[in-house]
């Protein structure tokens, strides 16, 4: 089968993947993605697709769309991928809804308690009607964002 992408790294492309494959720098995807263009590098290994995809434990589909974005877009989004314009969901707590959170946080706790808790702080949340629902865990990870 011809190969409609052909992958032909530079020497500091190679260089770099090299770099990141020895010293395992960067996500676990990273370091596969630089081994597969090391292999499929028309300059260098010149693997097969099919070798590859056995070899690293992944479908041809996966090498030939790294062949493609390398060939499309670049190197650095090939290596390191395409990074979402917007979250896949929609945040629960706007800005108000933070500065509301974080200015009960630092009020004081409703009568019979010492402190705060994240299960006081999203019951109390839900009360005021500033969201519908929000897990408690929600309220943790918002109130870290902040600290």
């Amino acid at each position: 089968m011809i190969k409609k992408y052909i992958v032909r790294l530079c020497s500091d492309e190679r260089q770099l993947c090299t770099e990141i494959v020895k010293k395992f720098t960067g996500t676990s995807q990273k370091v596969r993605r630089a081994q597969i263009l090391l292999k499929a590098d028309a300059d260098g290994p010149s693997w097969t697709d099919a070798k590859i995809a056995d070899a690293f434990g992944c479908r041809i589909q996966t090498i030939e769309n790294l062949r493609k974005r390398l060939v499309m877009d670049d190197f650095e989004i090939a290596l390191n991928g395409k990074k979402r314009p917007t979250s896949p969901t929609e945040p629960i707590l706007d800005g108000r809804g933070e500065a509301k959170l974080i200015a009960m946080r630092l009020g004081e706790p409703p009568a019979g308690y010492g402190k705060w808790t994240l299960h006081l702080l999203s019951e109390e949340l839900v009360a005021l009607e500033v969201v519908d629902s929000i897990s408690h865990e929600t309220v943790r990870k918002t109130l870290k964002k902040t600290a």
